[in-house]
């Protein structure tokens, strides 16, 4: 029985995945109905991904509408070589790495703007506090530690399609996942209870 759930879940991604490529082979035609389409299909994955790293829906929404305008322009671009997913997550990745460094310079203490999307938990109160404990935590990793978290927890993706999407070796990928499970294993303790520690001096990538 749970092969067939396996074997079901697997064909329902083929057919999704498949479906996306068509999408992506139209608004290579400037089909803009199929790029409405996918705009949908994506905008809700990313809108989540990226406020839950910047807490600011207006950089997240701006980094949305610059993927998907690189993914207009370039849509002939693509060959099939991997899932129109990580195709469009490398994009994404790449607009709200160098988005995030230049909102951090320009404008640091935006960072903690109260994130857009309501509470669903029958605790509001508790899972406020979790959270608030949680991107605490999150805002401390590095960038990229941070970016390969949500990209595996959030999302869903494997080590090898973060490192086609970051564009970086899959044992970098496992490196940063490893460094930042060990620092939110120490900090989410502290956050929850005890005074906050010192920062260390070094922070590895």
């Amino acid at each position: 029985m749970a092969g067939g759930y396996q074997d079901l879940s697997e064909t329902t991604g083929r057919g999704a995945a498949a479906r996306e490529a068509e999408l992506i082979a139209r608004i290579a035609r400037h089909d803009r109905r199929a790029f409405e389409e996918l705009y949908n299909l994506y905008h809700r994955r990313l809108a989540r991904f990226l406020t839950r790293l910047t807490r600011r829906y207006d950089l997240a929404e701006e980094i949305i509408n610059d993927t998907f305008w690189v993914v207009w322009r370039s849509a002939r671009g693509f060959r099939g070589d991997s899932q129109p997913s990580t195709w469009i997550l490398g994009i994404a990745y790449r607009k709200a790495r160098n988005a995030f460094r230049s909102a951090a310079r320009a404008r640091a203490r935006e960072n903690l703007e109260a994130p857009a999307f309501p509470l669903t938990s029958e605790e509001p109160a508790r899972a406020a506090e979790l959270r608030d404990w949680l991107g605490a935590a999150l805002g401390e990793l590095p960038l990229e530690q941070r970016l390969a978290v949500e990209l595996c927890y959030e999302l869903g993706h494997s080590c090898e399609e973060i490192a086609t999407i970051m564009g970086c070796p899959v044992n970098t990928v496992k490196t940063r996942l490893f460094h930042a499970r060990a620092k939110l294993q120490k900090r989410l303790p502290e956050l929850s209870g005890a005074a906050p520690a010192a920062r260390g001096a070094g922070e590895r990538e």
